[in-house]
């Protein structure tokens, strides 16, 4: 900003994309404190999905993905089983 004021005091262009940014920024901040730091808000709520594990309507695993294929290539592997279920 202080160097917009004193060195292109006259370049309106540059002093609205500043401002773009800034506001732009300060969004982002004020969505980022709502969702208490995560990047991307979580789909249901923990409570909901700890419940859903309990009575088995959900499974809990963990992805794996091919780094080389991601787009194409990944699997679930579901905890406490053996082998490897794809979905």
């Amino acid at each position: 900003q202080n160097y917009l004021d004193n060195f292109w005091p006259d370049l309106k262009a540059a002093h609205e994309l500043f401002e773009s940014i800034t506001q732009a920024r300060r969004e982002r901040e004020s969505e980022s404190q709502e969702n208490h730091g995560k990047e991307y808000p979580e789909h249901l709520p923990q409570e909901i999905l700890e419940a859903g594990i309990k009575s088995g309507r959900y499974l809990q695993g963990t992805l794996n993905v091919n780094k080389h294929r991601a787009q194409l290539e990944a699997f679930v592997r579901l905890q406490g089983c053996g082998s490897k279920d794809t979905g």
